[in-house]
């Protein structure tokens, strides 16, 4: 099992390398670059759900038919999985303003990758891990607690994020805003940031290949388009920007 586990990896890490490469020429058509180009859509909130919910209810039920969810720090690896996707999947659409919609081609191809997602993350740590591995003992170790803590702070810069978007306007307020505060003040993508340390932390809390694999995926993912954002606001609102020298795309003085 473990061989086919690793061919499988292998295969989703290799992917995501042409994704990272394919979306610098090819804008995701949601969101703030939405257009009807990318065919039939739905209403964003819908969407989200659609999108998020299956790996929230697939993770669910491998922990329940695996014989090792009892293992501890098994478990607290589930519920802090579980409780990003129940914010992204059921809270965070809810707090969507305006009318805007999703192509169902992005909510499909969401939920796919989501869906293999949790057969990465559940299926290691429910099934192909060592016996034993993640028992108490593990909480011992410092990949658990340096991850645990990157985990809740990337949550929480996530979080924070997207409360800055949504309050950029007020009611019937159709102007574009450059966010600002927070980590917005490092980067113009502050939520994706958030996202990549969220599960960096992940990776670094587990220790695993499947972790690092969907480390790799949110980078390949959201970095390109964090890079479409940015020279949007540059095009939008270069004085601004000029202004902060220091404003990078996605990581903090880097990029």
């Amino acid at each position: 099992m473990l061989q086919h586990f690793n061919f499988f990896l292998g295969i989703m890490a290799a992917i995501a390398i042409i994704v990272f490469v394919a979306l610098y020429f090819i804008k995701a058509g949601y969101g703030k670059f939405y257009t009807p180009k990318w065919g039939f859509s739905l209403p964003n909130r819908l969407g989200w759900v659609l999108m998020e919910a299956p790996v929230f209810i697939l993770m669910t039920i491998l922990m329940l038919q695996s014989g090792r969810a009892i293992e501890s720090a098994a478990l607290v690896f589930f519920l802090c999985f579980q409780l990003h996707y129940f914010q992204r999947s059921f809270i965070f659409p809810l707090l969507i303003k305006g009318k805007s919609r999703m192509p169902i081609s992005i909510v499909a191809m969401g939920a796919t990758f989501n869906s293999l997602n949790a057969l990465m993350q559940g299926g290691w740590i429910f099934y192909v891990s060592p016996v034993g591995m993640y028992t108490s003992e593990w909480f011992y170790t410092p990949q658990f607690w340096i991850g645990i803590v990157l985990f809740f702070i990337g949550m929480f810069i996530n979080i924070d994020s997207d409360r800055r978007i949504r309050g950029l306007r007020k009611p019937g307020d159709t102007a574009h805003y450059l966010p600002t505060g927070g980590a917005f003040n490092y980067v113009t993508s502050a939520n994706y940031f958030g996202e990549f340390v969220e599960w960096s932390g992940f990776a670094v809390m587990s220790w695993s290949a499947a972790g690092a694999v969907f480390a790799l995926w949110t980078f390949a993912n959201l970095t390109p388009r964090a890079n479409s954002i940015y020279h949007n606001y540059q095009s939008e609102f270069g004085d601004e920007m000029a202004q902060n020298k220091k404003l990078k795309r996605i990581i903090p003085f880097i990029y």
